[in-house]
């Protein structure tokens, strides 16, 4: 397959952060070997991120350098997903525990930050709110509690997911790719690159898409009730034009004991990784940094 350097106006600061490469590591987990990708130093700060249905670490691998060298920076392939095994079944305690056993693995010097997208927003809360001693903070990226995962919505409405094609030839695969929603906005360097990794060559010679499709059948109705569980320091990142309409965002900003910030990431799609990443990338670094400096806000009640 051809590299995505093939492509005009790649920006210096993309190609400098993909020249910083990751190395891989891997844990078992309740039979899976889940995969996770790591860069930075050991001893730093931990920041730890989740990716969304379907999708894999390397939506993230564009992102994680720029957080060097303040912290140590990983990425996981949940199973089912990525570069990690599949799975009979998929359940929200599941993937809580690979998160677990990938930070472990780490041997970080302090609680770390978990940042998850859509889907992987609501392992993030899950990971909160069931391991409550792990993290030092949670960012939640346009995650729609209240409403199907847009993955699982459409995996149950479609044959995409339940019948997924197979490709002789890998670039047709490529052209192909699409997200889940459906985005009018994506870099054309970071769909070349997402797309690339989300492809494994079978046996047979064929390329299929990594991501297991039963992943869409798990049930998802008890996760807003995760919100009112969660301990550490939280923040809602929420995309201007994603799925966390503002109404979703008051009700996850009241759950919360209206102790979080409510960040609206502007002209951002739902995968603002994808279409806005220095916009996303400004506004994790500013959370952060206020985080470094400033003390939790208390949980408020009306009671």
């Amino acid at each position: 397959m051809t590299d995505s350097s093939l492509h005009d106006n790649v920006p210096r600061w993309y190609t400098d952060s993909m020249a910083v490469k990751p190395t891989r590591g891997t844990v078992d987990v309740a039979g899976a070997t889940i995969n996770y990708l790591q860069w930075g130093e050991a001893g730093k700060p931990g920041l730890v991120f989740v990716h969304g249905g379907a999708a894999h670490s390397h939506w993230w691998s564009h992102i994680a350098p720029t957080f060097l060298p303040e912290y140590q920076v990983a990425a996981l392939d949940l199973s089912g997903h990525g570069d990690s095994d599949h799975r009979d079944r998929y359940d929200l305690s599941l993937w809580a525990a690979e998160v677990n056993a990938v930070i472990d693995d780490l041997d970080l010097p302090s609680k770390p930050v978990l940042i998850g997208h859509s889907m992987g927003g609501f392992v993030t809360m899950g990971t909160a709110a069931i391991l409550p001693d792990l993290l030092h903070g949670a960012v939640i990226i346009d995650s729609p509690v209240r409403r199907p995962d847009p993955e699982v919505e459409h995996g149950r409405s479609t044959n995409d997911f339940t019948k997924p094609r197979a490709y002789e030839d890998p670039e047709r695969s490529i052209l192909n790719f699409r997200t889940i929603p459906a985005q009018d906005i994506i870099l054309p360097f970071l769909k070349d690159h997402v797309a690339r990794h989300s492809l494994r060559q079978r046996s047979d010679g064929l390329w299929e898409w990594k991501f297991d499709p039963n992943v869409f059948q798990r049930d998802r109705s008890d996760t807003a009730d995760l919100l009112a569980d969660i301990t550490c320091r939280v923040a809602l990142l929420r995309c201007e034009h994603g799925l966390v309409t503002p109404d979703i965002g008051d009700y996850m900003y009241e759950q919360l004991g209206r102790a979080a910030p409510v960040i609206e990431l502007p002209t951002a799609g739902h995968h603002p990784m994808l279409d806005v990443p220095l916009i996303l990338i400004t506004a994790l670094r500013s959370l952060l940094a206020d985080w470094d400096h400033s003390h939790p806000l208390r949980r408020r009640s009306d009671g």
